[in-house]
């Protein structure tokens, strides 16, 4: 790294879909200027609670964990993971016929969208222990963790492909619940820029994330090759499937539709007591 280079710290999830989204600046497919990228992959929820402390300049967040963030970092108005009438599922044993709010659920993380979905689903708290998010479906299937017994499993990513190899049942799908809610699609992840970068290398940074973004769609194959590293488990097909849902249009820019999404799903985490204030979304001007 030259004396002159910004150097900038990325965090994102070891998922495919995130690989593909990054892969132009991990590979070096792009003119990065005077900013030099390193990557950092680690679960969601890890980055959402890392945020607090603000060390990294371009994380990927949950939605849902955002609204405690939102003085330190600013949303890109690229690099969003939205449910277009799919999300986060809700998956049981075969032989489940239990009520849904006695339930108690194996989650990935209280700081993840999909915790709030479930929250905004069941209009109410419920039980729940937080568990690795790629052990949800050996843990449902188990029917236990850590000696507590579990019925009901919250799965992201890839597992809302896989779950019937396990012979496990879905549930409710939130992204379904909430279209159907409120015609708009579910927002899941973004990419947060720190604040204290100041607006310019906010604006340079955003630019070159959504270059990155769309050298993965143009080169799909190549994209997805790579990204194919990150899918534990996923054969081609269902890893083309899984970026597909997750890296589209929505993921170039939120759009009008997507931003109003953001607002009324941190509107409703207000309104339910799991989001501590009101918050009009910010976005990298």
């Amino acid at each position: 790294m030259s004396a002159s280079a910004v150097k900038i710290r990325v965090g994102h999830s070891p998922d495919a879909d995130d690989a593909f989204m990054f892969y132009a600046l991990a590979k070096n497919k792009i003119d990065t200027g005077r900013y030099e990228f390193s990557h950092e992959l680690v679960d969601i929820e890890t980055l959402n609670h890392r945020a607090f402390s603000g060390d990294l300049e371009l994380t990927a967040v949950s939605i849902h964990a955002y609204a405690f963030l939102a003085d330190k970092y600013v949303l890109c108005s690229c690099g969003a993971s939205m449910g277009d009438r799919y999300g986060p599922i809700v998956v049981a044993r075969s032989d489940f016929q239990g009520d849904l709010k006695n339930a108690t659920f194996a989650v990935p993380g209280t700081l993840t969208s999909a915790f709030l979905g479930l929250r905004l689903y069941l209009k109410d708290d419920f039980n729940y222990v937080v568990t690795p998010f790629n052990q949800i479906l050996d843990i449902v299937e188990r029917g236990e963790y850590e000696g507590k017994k579990v019925d009901a499993g919250l799965v992201i990513h890839e597992g809302q492909l896989t779950y019937p190899e396990q012979s496990l049942k879905l549930i409710v799908d939130l992204g379904v619940w909430w279209d159907e809610e409120t015609h708009l699609p579910l927002p899941l992840g973004a990419n947060v820029v720190r604040k204290d970068l100041g607006p310019e290398m906010a604006r340079d940074v955003e630019r070159l994330l959504k270059e990155s973004i769309r050298y993965g769609l143009d080169h799909r194959q190549d994209a997805l090759d790579y990204a194919l590293q990150f899918g534990r488990g996923l054969d081609p097909k269902k890893a083309d499937k899984f970026v597909g849902m997750y890296v589209n249009d929505w993921t170039l820019d939120f759009g009008p539709r997507g931003r109003a999404a953001v607002a009324e799903f941190l509107r409703r985490g207000h309104e339910c007591g799991a989001v501590p204030q009101a918050l009009e979304p910010e976005f990298v001007a």
